[in-house]
């Protein structure tokens, strides 16, 4: 009786040892752990989030941020020689190439909100934006109200995109909105007089206007229209993944190290060429860190 009992506990710890291994490596980590490969969607061209830099390097704030949670899943796995891959995406299809499984994870500058959580998971909030406008300091246009009758581009699928023609709509601004694939092309806009100002979030304006060879020429004007929330996109029903995300992150920020992290992309100069953002950390980014959370804003 004493061998049958040992042998049924022995017996229901290994089903458990096994179900627990399992559920440590399901979704998304049992597919990394199966090709030893992570693959991180990163954007090519928005500073100082997720770029390239001269040797064609994904480098930035977020892809700081991105390479952490690749530890983080290096260590969960006990994979420390695993494969990392990034995939250059677009604000039209990262969500498509996440879901079928080109991609295991974005982190850029994609807002958590309601509809996006529709079709993906988000982790702990890793930026706080206000969207905003940026024109050239001759332009005359000081707010939204000043866009009645002019030109304004946003990257095309963004939120700000949304915004803009609710905005157009409600306050009968009859502005002209256009559209542009990324935040590169939305700027060449801009500086060429194809519009007369630029909406997109205000961290990324900054970046634009930093890279300018006439930075001094632009302003970001405007009251923010939305407070959104970046957060690192992966796909949903995932728990497993998603804590291992999580806890990275929350590390990151609590340790102070998110605030290194700031300072050394938003107020130092950074490559490729040594532009500096001067852009100092606000308050909500100060509270986040001191309080994780995966909170949608808008």
């Amino acid at each position: 009786m004493i061998r049958k009992n040992t042998l049924r506990l022995l017996l229901a710890a290994s089903l458990v040892a096994t179900g627990s291994a399992h559920a440590q490596t399901s979704g998304t980590l049992q597919k990394i752990a199966n090709s030893d490969t992570i693959v991180l969607g990163v954007r090519p061209a928005v500073v100082p989030f997720s770029y390239y830099d001269d040797q064609q390097k994904s480098i930035g704030y977020s892809q700081d941020i991105a390479l952490a949670i690749v530890g983080a899943v290096k260590q969960k796995l006990n994979r420390p020689n695993l494969t990392v891959r990034t995939i250059a995406i677009t604000p039209q299809n990262r969500i498509p190439l996440l879901v079928n499984g080109t991609i295991d994870i974005e982190c850029s500058t994609t807002t958590n909100d309601a509809e996006r959580q529709k079709q993906a998971a988000f982790s702990n909030t890793i930026f706080i934006i206000g969207t905003r406008l940026l024109t050239k300091k001759n332009s005359g246009i000081k707010d939204f109200a000043d866009l009645k009758g002019r030109t304004v581009v946003t990257n095309a699928g963004s939120t700000s995109e949304q915004i803009l023609h609710r905005l157009d709509t409600d306050q009968h601004l009859g502005a002209v909105i256009t559209t542009q694939k990324d935040v590169a092309e939305s700027f060449l806009a801009l500086s060429t007089g194809r519009a007369d100002a630029f909406m997109l979030d205000d961290a990324m304006l900054a970046g634009e206007r930093a890279k300018a060879p006439d930075p001094d020429d632009y302003v970001i004007v405007g009251k923010p229209q939305s407070k959104e929330a970046y957060g690192c996109m992966f796909r949903k029903d995932d728990p497993d993944f998603k804590k291992v995300v999580d806890d990275a992150v929350a590390r990151l920020q609590t340790s102070g190290q998110a605030d290194v992290l700031y300072r050394k992309w938003f107020d130092s100069p950074i490559p490729p060429g040594g532009i500096n953002l001067h852009l100092p950390e606000s308050d909500d980014l100060k509270a986040l860190f001191k309080a994780p959370n995966d909170k949608p804003l808008s």
